[in-house]
């Protein structure tokens, strides 16, 4: 029996530590641990109501949009107020536009350097690169001349004394892509860098920065259509240069810019990323049942199409079981709960009871051995992550799961989707349930998306030019219009999965708060009875060539994508 620690886990946001026991050069056993504490949910505490998206957004400093969101629409939610149409599709596009560009940065800049050989791209050939590039897709930069520059800047890097994530497992056995194939991806990560600064540019715009966004309201949003007001500012306001070079976010200027983020984004997933992620995983079929897990796939939905308490979500709603895609079963807050019993936290948090994370609450207590340790394995508590549970059961979370449930719904889009898919890879529909579903489901998700960009931006403007132009509904802004107390909840997604708020206002101050994000369902720790989490589930059973460059490992655990900053938060 061998036991291996991995500690940092890189290429992950916040502190992972992941132990494994290998027998037979196999994974019996494994333990998922979030070594760092966070407590924003102590910290939202005693603020006022209206705040709470402002702070709760910190949770992610990539991905808090959503964040920001789900906290808004709890407020929301406990204090009785419906935004407008307008700041639903507002907030739509904004999430929307975050959801893709955290999944091209997932696989870009976190994943694919466990696919992707960057010294063999070293030694392709920038024409049949360049071949290689256009059989796949019209994207314009796939001349020899681009390629040939791009391994040059490649092997500057590599070479270097400071190669940063090109510091891979570089000649692992692994590996199985055309040395083209990797120069090709390669090159697309620097292409997906440039390209995530410019389509987050729709958060300044609509935002006013990037990340952490300023715009968002209890209410709905706090941006105005163009109102032909005072030609100038009068004493007090902003400087005239400043307010004279800005765009309205609303008037033309500020809704073209729009319009070209969103076509940008649907451009760079149709003709790189999707591309991209077929054409690696397509070399890595056979290990498509690799990294399966619990097989129980949850999702909360996002994007809705109107304003009613249950709303057509473009992403549905709904849990599938036992891998069972002819079944979707309804889904909501009442399912939830969250356990201690293997985490640091004091009896009071839970202990081995389930809690309704309304009634939840967060009291650290670090129970673990003195650092530095050498392991946490076997310990009764060993993780900062809760054990949430829907229904008793554990469940995966995450794009993968969102097309699964929303096949399972019957959508046609996403059924579409998957289906070319899947036929491109020649696998059948169980093929999507492991490591490498996972990698292909965050491509397909996010084409599905992008399709629905354009659609949502035509019913703001059509809202506008008919008239309806109100942005918030402020009849509760004033909390002495609040009742004494008030709970309110929002079920929503990061790109991480399923993400719940839940909220409990008393004398117009946040009581209590609560948080569950997509990485504290699939980083989890054991319940309390010993049932492991998504990710330590599927790590067991995954074969490991050779323990001290465990890529088989890595593989699995970048594929949920894990952001501990969230799932602690």
């Amino acid at each position: 029996m061998t036991h291996l620690a991995l500690d940092p886990v890189t290429r992950v946001g916040g502190q992972l530590r992941v132990e494994l026991e290998l027998s037979g050069g196999t994974v019996s056993d494994a333990w998922v641990s979030g070594t760092g504490y966070r407590g924003l949910e102590r910290i939202l505490e005693g603020r006022d109501g209206r705040d709470a998206w402002l702070m709760a957004q910190r949770i992610c400093g990539t991905g808090g949009l959503a964040h920001a969101v789900a906290s808004v629409r709890a407020v929301e939610h406990a204090l009785g107020v419906t935004a407008p149409a307008n700041a639903r599709l507002l907030r739509n596009i904004l999430a929307g536009t975050q959801l893709i560009a955290e999944e091209v940065a997932a696989f870009y800049q976190r994943q694919a350097w466990d696919w992707v050989d960057i010294r063999s791209a070293l030694t392709a050939s920038p024409s049949a690169a360049s071949k290689l590039a256009q059989s796949l897709s019209a994207w314009p930069n796939a001349t020899t001349s681009y390629f040939d520059s791009i391994r040059g800047r490649l092997a500057a890097i590599v070479n270097s004394d400071q190669p940063g994530p090109f510091a891979a497992m570089t000649g692992h056995p692994a590996y199985r892509l055309s040395a083209e194939a990797n120069l090709l991806v390669a090159a697309h990560y620097f292409d997906a860098l440039e390209w995530r600064r410019t389509v987050l540019g729709i958060e300044t715009v609509l935002g006013g920065k990037t990340p952490h966004l300023q715009t968002l309201l209890v209410g709905g949003m706090a941006i105005a259509t163009d109102w032909g007001g005072p030609s100038r500012p009068v004493q007090g306001e902003h400087l005239w240069d400043v307010v004279r070079n800005s765009i309205s976010p609303l008037g033309a200027a500020g809704l073209a810019a729009v319009a070209q983020h969103l076509d940008d984004a649907k451009t760079f997933v149709e003709q790189v990323f999707l591309p991209d992620v077929l054409n690696t995983m397509l070399a890595y079929t056979d290990l498509a049942k690799v990294g399966g897990g619990i097989g129980h796939y949850l999702a909360f939905g996002e994007f809705p199409a109107d304003s009613s308490d249950r709303p057509v979500l473009a992403l549905p709603r709904g849990r599938v079981m036992d891998r069972d895609t002819t079944r979707l079963i309804e889904v909501g807050p009442s399912g939830v709960a969250e356990t201690t019993a293997h985490a640091w936290y004091a009896p009071e948090a839970g202990g081995d009871d389930l809690r309704d994370p309304s009634t939840g609450v967060t009291v650290p207590r670090y129970g673990g051995p003195k650092p530095p340790f050498d392991a946490l394995a076997g310990r009764d508590r060993y993780s900062w992550v809760k054990a949430p549970r829907y229904e008793d059961d554990p469940m995966e979370v995450g794009p993968l799961a969102r097309l699964l449930v929303g096949y399972a719904s019957g959508d046609a889009i996403i059924q579409a989707a998957v289906g070319n898919a899947i036929s491109t890879l020649g696998l059948a529909q169980d093929g999507l349930f492991g490591t490498v579903g996972r990698i292909v489901a965050r491509a397909v998700e996010a084409t599905v998306v992008a399709g629905r960009l354009d659609g949502w931006l035509s019913d703001l403007r059509d809202n506008m030019a008919s008239g309806e132009i109100a942005m918030a509904d402020l009849t509760t802004w004033d909390p002495a219009s609040w009742p004494s107390e008030a709970q309110g909840f929002a079920l929503g997604e990061s790109a991480q999965g399923a993400a719940g708020h839940w909220v409990t206002i008393r004398d117009g101050r946040i009581a209590a708060y609560q948080i569950v994000d997509g990485t504290t369902w699939n980083a989890s720790p054991r319940d309390g009875d010993g049932r492991r989490g998504a990710l330590e589930a599927a790590l067991v059973g995954t074969s490991v060539a050779d323990a001290g460059r465990p890529l088989e490992l890595l593989r699995t655990i970048h594929s949920f994508d894990p952001c501990l900053s969230c799932g602690v938060h």
